[in-house]
C-alpha cells in the first residue's frame, strides 16, 4: 500500500488520504512505515505474544469502528487477504462505507490453503465495491463470481511499484558479505498449513541440496513465529553454510532479493516481487493464487514433499537453460505503475 499512499497524498488538492495501521505485525509494520516515510493518523498497535485470529479480528473492528465513526471516509482502501483486511472491510460494511480492494481476485479455490488468507480475499470480494485486480486472470474471477464489469479495473500490483525505490546498486549488508562468491538462495517459509510435518520436510529437502553444492549458501530471515524459529534451528542451526536471520525489513528484503540466485518461498508478494528482478522462484505450496506466473514461467510449484523440493531446487542448481528460461520469462503482474492507474481511475469516477 505504501506507493498508493504516497500516490494520493501527491494529489492532495482532489483527496484528502488517512493512513490507519493496526500493528497486526508490530516489527514488519514499523519497517516499512520507516523506508517509505509514511505517518500513518491511526495506528492500533494491536500486536501481542500469542495472539490469535479471534483476538486479531475483534481488535481491528473495535479500532475501525472508532476511526470511521469519527471520520466518515468516502471509501475505505483494504489490500490483499490478511485478517487486518477482512475485519476492515467488515467494519465497513456493517456502518455502510464502501470498499476499495487492491490485489482483488487472487484465488485458489481451496478455502483452507493458504489459510486463513484464501477467506479473507474471497470474503473481501464480496464486500467491496471497487475492484483493483492485478491481472486479467484475477478479473476474469472476480466477473465470473458476479462482481459488476464497471467496477473491475486491471492496474498491476502495487507491490511491484515499491521495487523502484527500494533496490539499490550500492546497497550492502554483512550477511551479503558473507555469500559473495557463492550462489545465494533466498528461503521464506512461514504459512500456517506447512507447520509441522510440511515445514520439516522442505527444511530436509534444501538440507539434502546444500550438502551437494558447495558453492551454495543460503540465507533464512525466519519469522517470529516460535514454532517456526525452532524449527528452522533443529534443521539448520549447525550447517556453515545456511544463515538464520532475524526478519528483514522491506528495504532490506528487496536488496537481498536482487542478489540472490534463486527464492525459495510460500509466501504470496514475494511470486510477484522477484520475477521483476529476474529471479525465478520455487514456490512451497500445494496451491497457489497467482497461477499466471506459472503460465508465464516464472514460477514453479513443487509442494511440500521432500523429494519433490530437493529435485526441483536442485534442477535449477543444474539445469542452465532451465535456469534462464525462468529468469527472463516476462512477469505478468505489473510494471511498477499501479498506483499510478488506481488514482487515474479514482478521479474518473469521482
Amino acid at each position: 500500500m505504501a506507493p498508493l499512499v504516497h500516490e494520493l497524498k501527491q494529489r492532495s488538492d482532489e483527496f484528502n488520504t488517512i493512513v490507519c495501521v493496526t500493528g497486526q505485525h508490530r516489527e514488519m509494520l514499523d519497517s516499512v512505515l520507516d523506508a517509505f516515510n509514511i505517518i500513518p493518523e491511526y495506528d492500533f498497535s494491536i500486536m501481542d505474544a500469542g495472539q490469535t485470529l479471534f483476538d486479531i479480528t475483534s481488535k481491528v473492528m473495535a479500532g475501525m469502528r472508532a476511526v470511521l465513526g469519527n471520520e466518515q471516509p468516502d471509501l475505505v482502501f483494504v489490500h490483499g487477504d490478511t485478517t487486518t483486511t477482512f475485519a476492515a472491510a467488515l467494519t465497513c460494511f456493517y456502518v455502510g462505507i464502501p470498499v476499495a480492494h487492491v490485489e482483488a481476485g487472487l484465488r485458489t479455490y481451496d478455502i483452507s490453503s493458504p489459510y486463513p488468507e484464501e477467506f479473507n480475499r474471497q470474503a473481501v470480494d464480496i464486500i467491496s465495491k471497487l475492484y483493483f485486480a492485478p491481472t486479467e486472470q484475477a478479473r476474469d474471477n472476480l466477473l465470473n463470481e458476479g462482481k459488476l464489469p464497471e467496477t473491475v479495473f486491471v492496474t498491476g500490483n502495487t507491490g511491484i511499484d515499491a521495487l523502484k525505490t527500494t533496490v539499490r546498486d550500492d546497497f550492502s549488508h554483512p550477511m551479503l558479505d558473507w555469500a559473495e562468491g557463492s550462489r545465494l538462495i533466498l528461503l521464506t517459509a512461514h504459512r500456517r498449513e506447512n507447520i509441522g510435518g510440511p515445514m520439516r520436510r522442505i527444511f530436509k529437502a534444501i538440507h539434502r541440496v546444500v550438502n551437494e553444492f558447495p558453492d551454495v549458501k543460503v540465507i533464512y530471515p525466519v519469522h517470529m513465529n516460535p514454532i517456526v524459529e525452532q524449527a528452522a534451528k533443529n534443521e539448520f542451526s549447525d550447517h556453515p553454510r545456511i544463515k538464520l536471520i532475524p526478519p528483514l525489513d522491506v528495504f532490506e528484503f528487496h536488496n537481498f532479493m536482487s542478489r540472490s540466485f534463486l527464492v525459495l518461498t510460500d509466501s504470496g508478494g514475494i511470486q510477484e516481487e522477484a520475477p521483476s528482478l529476474g529471479k525465478p522462484v520455487l514456490v512451497l505450496r500445494n496451491t497457489t493464487e497467482r497461477p499466471e506466473g506459472i503460465d508465464a514461467g516464472t514460477l514453479e510449484l513443487v509442494g511440500t514433499e521432500e523429494d519433490d523440493v530437493y529435485e526441483s531446487f536442485k534442477q535449477l542448481l543444474t539445469d542452465e537453460d532451465k535456469y534462464n528460461k525462468m529468469s527472463t520469462a516476462t512477469n505478468p503482474y505489473g510494471d511498477g505503475y499501479a498506483s499510478a492507474r488506481i488514482v487515474d481511475i479514482l478521479s474518473k469516477l469521482f
